[in-house]
């Protein structure tokens, strides 16, 4: 075989780092993490080789398929839902959709297997040829919590299970998936899926990697932006960004950025405690806002482990989104940054505001992030400029 020039090396070497770089872990089966709806692994802006590019993203928050599926009203807010995304991929034409967690509401399935409900979450995407991202909440694998309604007037349980007996006496207890069974599921049966399992040593925190979005008229040693995923807990264990994550982000970062010169933009589900204070300042009008500020309370981590730090001393980190709050969907500057909250997506979960969705658009030269929320009627407000 012939020797490859040394520069095509190094350039080969960049590229595998920056497109391929949460590809860390093979987990107990045969499933490759990937990738795979671009082969080379590299998420890249349309357009042609003059002007400006746009990507465009769209954020579905807090779905929480799933809900009171032996009830009428279950099954038509989950087809409500997919209606509401429907109508924004429609109006948007995104080019990438990000699952902002709480996509099931695991604590309100009596099935084992809950990625039934995960599948219909990510159908209208996958319908329309989209590639997207997931990340996990607080609900994603919560323990089934049995209705007291059940044990009413009958006394018995309105769902069947099997006979007790020496090998099936467990079959009611309905645990459900863990968070590392949902995305494998995921990654399995979906090639449109970027989503990445991220570090073991970060377990049970999953969903941990990053995804590099590359201009059409770039090489691969200039990417435009870098989306960081990160599973803010909740669930099956605490509501938090362990220090451990922070250390792997410190770290990531440093090796895809050394420099800061390439901007990132940070995705997790529960806000983190900077939020609140932030909030207190908007009350106060001391900062300047854009969106629904005081539908609800910030409900934020249990506790700050060193992320916010992080990101506060990276000038290149120019917005972090959350869902959770489903009454909120605003954005406040925040140090260097801004702190953003999608907007509450689906019909399951708490609370009768109007659905919509967050949309993020890049533009590559010059570059820029801009901001606003569509609703489920086509209406579209709260426009921001997030980065120039």
């Amino acid at each position: 075989m012939a020797k490859l020039p040394n520069g095509w090396c190094t350039i080969t070497l960049l590229f595998l780092i920056i497109c391929q770089n949460f590809v860390i872990v093979q987990p107990d089966d045969d499933i490759t993490l990937r990738q795979t709806s671009i082969s080379d692994g590299c998420l890249r802006f349309a357009g042609g080789s003059k002007g400006s590019s746009t990507f465009k993203v769209a954020l579905f928050a807090d779905l929480h398929f799933g809900e009171n599926a032996w009830t009428d009203w279950g099954p038509q807010q989950d087809l409500n839902s997919v209606k509401v995304m429907s109508n924004v991929l429609d109006v948007e034409s995104p080019d990438f959709v990000v699952y902002l967690g709480d996509v099931v509401t695991a604590n309100n399935l009596p099935i084992h297997n809950a990625s039934l409900y995960w599948n219909q979450a990510t159908s209208p995407t996958r319908d329309r040829n989209i590639p997207w991202a997931s990340l996990f909440g607080n609900h994603d694998d919560a323990p089934f919590e049995w209705p007291i309604d059940w044990f009413s007037s009958s006394g018995i349980p309105q769902i069947l299970c099997p006979s007790t007996n020496a090998s099936g006496g467990d079959k009611c207890s309905f645990k459900g998936p863990t968070r590392l069974e949902l995305m494998k599921n995921e990654i399995r049966h979906n090639t449109l899926s970027y989503t990445g399992f991220g570090p073991q040593n970060l377990w049970p925190s999953v969903s941990n990697y990053v995804l590099t979005i590359v201009s059409s008229k770039s090489d691969y040693k200039s990417p435009v932006m870098l989306m960081y995923f990160l599973d803010s807990g909740g669930g099956s264990y605490p509501e938090v960004i362990s220090t451990i994550q922070s250390e792997w982000f410190r770290n990531k970062s440093q090796e895809l950025n050394p420099d800061s010169s390439i901007p990132e933009i940070v995705f997790w589900h529960i806000p983190s405690i900077a939020y609140k204070k932030v909030a207190k300042k908007a009350a106060a009008r001391r900062t300047r806002c854009v969106g629904s500020m005081f539908q609800e309370a910030v409900a934020p981590q249990d506790a700050e482990m060193g992320m916010m730090k992080l990101l506060k001393e990276r000038p290149s980190v120019k917005a972090i989104f959350v869902g959770h709050n489903h009454g909120l969907d605003w954005c406040c500057p925040y140090e260097n940054m801004w702190l953003c909250y999608a907007r509450h997506t689906g019909y399951g979960g708490y609370g009768t505001w109007a659905r919509g969705a967050r949309i993020l658009e890049i533009t590559d030269e010059p570059f820029s992030l801009k901001s606003w929320i569509r609703m489920e009627n086509g209406t579209l407000h709260s426009e921001v400029l997030l980065s120039t």
